[in-house]
């Protein structure tokens, strides 16, 4: 396996989709802004987007891939029948889990928007929303499973470019929605459940080269199973913490008008490149890494590990950088039209400052998790992340009356670090992690690299100051102009100081 070309692959596909998630996200600001609609439609969807982020980001891997890995190593038979009991369950207790949460839907909404109790027509319609966009739970899931065969036989594209069939489709709606007016909220719902079953169609038609569905309920549960299950529970947990984060901040910001939609525009920003520096090198190195742990290959466990922690760092830390010195622009700039006031941006921004400061945490967090996953171990990762989101919550509360909802990504950028330093504290312990003598020397050239990539984009965004204004109509243009001149910046130097070597490109490993 190549790193940098399955990362470039997975990256490449889910930049697309992140592209396209901003068109849609611009088009719902534009139509709903930060109103009373937007915030229950935020709601509606953050439920069962973030199942679909804890999913697919890593945590159906984590619990699958090392036992199919496996089993692959084995034989295929061994491979097919493991893979088609964990379908089977999965299908089963999905169906009823969906079940239960629409029949009790006004409890769950409550318990997931509870500042929207005391308003009976917001509460409503956000279970009227939930309702009809909750299938996309199952669709998304089950699209997981498919996803994860393909991954462990280092098959990228498909399950990276799968997302991108919600955006169309939502973006196909928000087309209409001059004509649409207050329903558009309904049509956008409809929208998330029929692509979550487009969505499964496509990677199935992918997956069936490699597994064939063959739905059976006499099914017998063995120890492979049970051991599996007994993994998926903590993993969803701890390779889900960002995500479990977030919606602990949409719950608390639910009391304070607005806020869910400030938070989910700088969300939307800075998961673009947690995207590719935590998420698509987790998924990437998983299998392979499974393989080498298998078959005690100590010296390539050693090189992998090494180099996704070192592409991780190349990756977030200047992404980093960026959004700390650009968080007004780049809001502005991206979100920053028709019913997305001023005030909504800078507000927005605040968010995204913060977030900006958690960005090489959160890719951390991914990377070093997956170091655990391959070793088949989710527990620990799981105690961490508890604490991590214990110690979210407390943040949040305690502070919430005080400052407001800024406390909220101020609370998740704390919780992650610590995250962060305590999986590595462990992973050291563990003898499950031993830093190369290349990669401190290449950790300082990166962050000489991104600091001065940092002072560069300053510049243009000072030189273009009177084009990058809340009113200028053409400031996404500046903006991104001063983004890709910053990239070329960043990759010459880097070349240049040789942070990053173009020979790494064809390392296989």
């Amino acid at each position: 396996m190549n790193l940098v070309k399955s990362t470039g692959t997975f990256g490449f596909y889910t930049i697309i989709s992140r592209l396209l998630g901003y068109l849609r996200d611009v088009l719902i600001a534009i139509f709903l802004g930060t109103s009373f609609l937007a915030d229950v439609f935020f709601v509606a969807f953050r439920i069962p987007n973030t199942f679909r982020r804890l999913f697919a980001e890593g945590t159906f891997n984590a619990a699958f891939i090392p036992s199919y890995t496996s089993e692959l190593v084995k034989k295929k038979t061994g491979s097919q029948k493991f893979a088609n009991e964990i379908f089977n369950l999965l299908f089963l207790g999905l169906l009823f889990l969906v079940l239960i949460i629409e029949i009790f839907m006004p409890v769950f909404v409550g318990l997931i928007a509870p500042g929207f109790v005391d308003n009976s027509e917001k509460i409503q319609l956000a279970v009227n929303l939930t309702r009809i966009t909750m299938p996309f739970l199952v669709f998304v899931s089950l699209s997981s499973f498919f996803a994860a065969i393909l991954n462990s036989h280092n098959k990228f594209a498909a399950a990276s470019a799968a997302p991108i069939i919600l955006n169309i489709v939502l973006i196909g709606i928000l087309f209409f929605g001059k004509f649409l007016n207050d329903e558009l909220v309904y049509y956008l719902s409809y929208g998330v459940s029929i692509a979550g079953l487009l969505q499964l169609v496509f990677l199935y038609q992918f997956a069936k080269k490699f597994y064939s569905i063959n739905l059976k309920f006499n099914f017998k549960i063995d120890n492979k199973v049970k051991f599996f299950f007994k993994k998926l529970l903590p993993s969803i947990f701890s390779s889900g913490v960002t995500q479990i984060n977030i919606l602990v901040g949409t719950i608390i910001a639910s009391f304070q008008t607005s806020a869910v939609s400030y938070l989910y525009y700088a969300d939307r920003i800075y998961q673009i490149n947690l995207a590719i520096a935590g998420i698509a090198i987790g998924v990437v190195v998983l299998p392979q890494l499974s393989k080498h742990v298998f078959l005690k290959k100590k010296n390539k466990i050693l090189l992998l590990q090494n180099k996704a922690l070192e592409l991780s760092m190349f990756l977030s830390l200047p992404a980093a950088v960026a959004l700390i010195v650009g968080s007004e622009q780049i809001i502005s700039a991206l979100f920053g039209y028709g019913s997305f006031d001023e005030l909504s941006v800078t507000n927005s921004a605040n968010a995204l400052y913060y977030f900006g400061l958690g960005l090489p945490a959160f890719a951390l967090i991914k990377v070093f998790s997956t170091f655990f996953f391959a070793n088949q171990d989710t527990k620990t990762p799981f105690y961490i992340s508890l604490f991590s989101v214990i110690l979210n919550i407390l943040i949040s509360v305690y502070f919430f009356r005080e400052i407001g909802f800024i406390i909220i990504p101020i609370a998740t950028t704390i919780s992650s670090w610590f995250n962060a330093i305590i999986l590595f504290v462990y992973l050291k312990n563990k003898n499950l992690f031993y830093f190369n003598e290349l990669f401190f020397a290449k950790l300082i050239k990166i962050l000489l690299a991104s600091i001065l990539m940092g002072i560069f984009f300053n510049y243009l965004i000072l030189f273009f100051q009177n084009k990058l204004i809340y009113e200028y109509n053409f400031k996404s243009f500046y903006l991104i102009l001063s983004a890709f001149l910053s990239l070329i910046f960043y990759l010459s130097f880097s070349l240049f100081i040789k942070a990053f070597k173009y020979g790494d490109i064809k390392l296989k490993y």
